[in-house]
């Protein structure tokens, strides 16, 4: 071979050469990327993880073994008898029982307003509406301690305190779900619901036949978020309840039985904590497919 075919040769394989580097580069960089991302993801995962662990493995460990020294990632003697006990010294099927009575007709409630309410908002002319929607709105800046005073003696007013309608009836009908359900309803072509009118179907038919069978994302949302609210309520029910224990829902029977002044149960408060979430997920789970485009089709990101 020549030195000048030699020369040409080099030339040609130059070209080819940087191509091949310059395709290899965006690849090793999308590589690169993609195992940062996926670290980040385990990372954040493990760390979101911990704390459900951390109960897992408080509610399966004796007493003995929590309050030893040093950090145990296992229970060093199982046990289930955390799960047992609260059960046989307290009335916690009770408290479940309650829980569930005030969180599902509180639901009940607080759905049928919404969407109704919501509905008149988005697709109703009246006088005064959007004046009257964004009072509603500001009452969304009142931070609910505030308003526990007032609601007190309303309930005694009402003889209503001490029962469980003094928890169901002030919690019915949240404004943050009218703001999701007319969000959501703006989204609904008007021609739909002109074209029911004119077939002859009045207001309420035409919502139940024509815009209710499209809102089975906002009911997820709407049913998933205030079930889950009145579950894990606090405040208000320890303060209407009036101390009666045949009463609590399970956050109150935790704290006013399992959890003392100067000594707790741990392991029976991460036990029955434990019970207590498995009702949302399993409502989670029951409405996850209409979950998320409940959230992206009423505006919020």
């Amino acid at each position: 071979m020549t030195s000048t075919s030699w020369d040409a040769g080099v030339a040609g394989s130059a070209p080819a050469a940087a191509t091949s580097t310059a395709t290899r580069s965006p690849r090793r960089r999308r590589g690169r990327l993609l195992w940062l991302r996926l670290t980040v993801a385990v990372v954040v995962t493990v760390v979101m993880a911990f704390p459900l662990y951390w109960m897992l493995l408080t509610a399966f460990s004796t007493r003995a073994d929590l309050y030893a020294p040093g950090l145990q990632l296992w229970p060093q003697h199982f046990t289930v008898q955390n799960f047992v006990r609260p059960f046989q010294e307290f009335p916690v099927w009770r408290w479940f029982g309650n829980s569930l009575l005030v969180s599902v007709v509180v639901t009940a409630i607080t759905v049928v307003c919404n969407l109704l309410a919501g509905y008149a908002f988005a697709k109703l002319r009246f006088r005064g509406r959007n004046a009257l929607f964004l009072v509603l709105l500001s009452t969304l800046m009142i931070p609910p301690q505030a308003i526990i005073v007032p609601q007190f003696f309303i309930s005694i007013g009402l003889h209503l305190y001490g029962g469980l309608w003094a928890v169901i009836l002030p919690e019915a009908a949240a404004i943050f779900g009218v703001f999701l359900a007319r969000q959501f309803f703006l989204a609904v072509p008007d021609e739909l619901i002109e074209a029911a009118q004119l077939d002859g179907a009045g207001r309420f038919r035409t919502f139940v036949s024509v815009v209710l069978p499209l809102c089975r994302p906002l009911l997820a949302v709407l049913v998933l978020l205030t079930f889950m609210g009145e579950w894990n309520a606090f405040g208000w029910p320890l303060v209407a309840l009036s101390g009666n224990q045949d009463l609590f829902t399970v956050p109150i029977g935790i704290v006013g039985t399992l959890q003392g002044q100067y000594t707790s149960d741990y392991g029976a408060i991460m036990a029955v904590n434990l019970l207590m979430i498995l009702p949302i997920v399993a409502l989670f789970l029951g409405f996850q497919r209409y979950f998320v485009e409940g959230l992206s089709r009423s505006g919020l990101r």
